[in-house]
């Protein structure tokens, strides 16, 4: 399967590219997306590049594109395929620029291509409530203070991360006790350990959780035993060398979509990068993104 996705006449053959797709959507065969039915089969249209397949309950036609990402898409399925094994396996992303040159589309075409991609990684298959030892923090990106005001247009992010797991990041239009609280508990299971900074805004987790303890990093300490931040750190270090050297500048309005890339990314960094982009082709059904819900 792993040798399948990154060879394979998929990657040069359309409707190759559509049978593979099905196979991975429908391992036990094709179902009518819009009825369910398992009674299917394949309409031969010698002038179609797609694999069009037909419902013998309900009649109507679709293909293994619909009701997935790649629905009412110009691109060639061929290329779909080949941008999500480059967006997967980028350690820092890779841009929107790169991208066009490499599968020889417009520029508009690979942002939103790449965008569509976010979004499928968004609602990822990690699952479930944090635990463990949890590290959380928050740090900020993008624009540049004005000196003459001394006020920011950063945008803040904060995020959770298991040692030796995974993390989840979000994007915040401030940072307040009220929203780091509600987003941990959302989150984190009780019986987890915290270890954050000393900002007020985390006093109290001790009464939720099984423990929280400080670092003051203020004094110059990072690292007391297993009491650190130091996870969080390098997860936010890797996040801003992408979003700095790769992406040079990400909006406020897309940022989120941003943080569920590297998120997806790290929290399946101990996987191959053919086992990483199943993941995302996984996560693909059910996802729609309108360029004009996009720009």
């Amino acid at each position: 399967m792993h040798e399948s996705l990154l060879s394979g006449a998929h990657l040069n053959d359309e409707k190759a590219a559509y049978e593979y797709l099905a196979n991975l959507r429908w391992p036990d065969g094709p179902r009518c997306v819009h009825c369910k039915s398992e009674k299917v089969y394949t309409l031969n249209i010698k002038t179609s590049k797609r694999v069009v397949l037909k419902c013998a309950k309900c009649r109507k036609q679709f293909s293994a594109t619909v009701g997935t990402i790649f629905e009412d898409s110009h691109i060639p399925l061929t290329k779909w395929i080949m941008a999500m094994q480059l967006v997967c396996s980028s350690k820092k992303g890779i841009s929107a620029h790169q991208l066009h040159r490499m599968l020889g589309i417009t520029y508009k075409s690979a942002w939103f291509m790449e965008h569509r991609v976010r979004h499928a990684m968004a609602d990822s298959p990690f699952g479930g409530k944090l635990g463990g030892i949890v590290e959380c923090d928050e740090t900020y990106i993008g624009g540049k203070e004005k000196r003459a005001t001394g006020r920011s247009k950063k945008t803040a992010v904060f995020a959770l991360v298991e040692r030796q797991g995974r993390v989840r990041s979000f994007a915040l239009p401030m940072v307040t006790s009220k929203n780091l609280r509600t987003i941990i508990r959302d989150n984190v299971a009780p019986e987890t350990r915290m270890m954050t900074d000393e900002f007020k805004g985390y006093r109290g987790l001790k009464k939720e959780f099984a423990d929280h303890q400080t670092i003051n990093h203020s004094r110059g300490h990072y690292g007391r035993g297993e009491v650190t931040t130091n996870t969080i750190e390098g997860y936010f270090s890797l996040l801003k060398r992408g979003l700095t050297g790769t992406y040079h500048h990400v909006s406020k309005h897309h940022l989120h979509r941003y943080l569920a890339e590297f998120d997806f990314r790290y929290n399946a960094r101990k996987d191959d990068d053919a086992t990483r982009a199943l993941l995302a082709f996984g996560a693909t059904e059910g996802k729609r993104l309108q360029y004009r819900s996009a720009s």
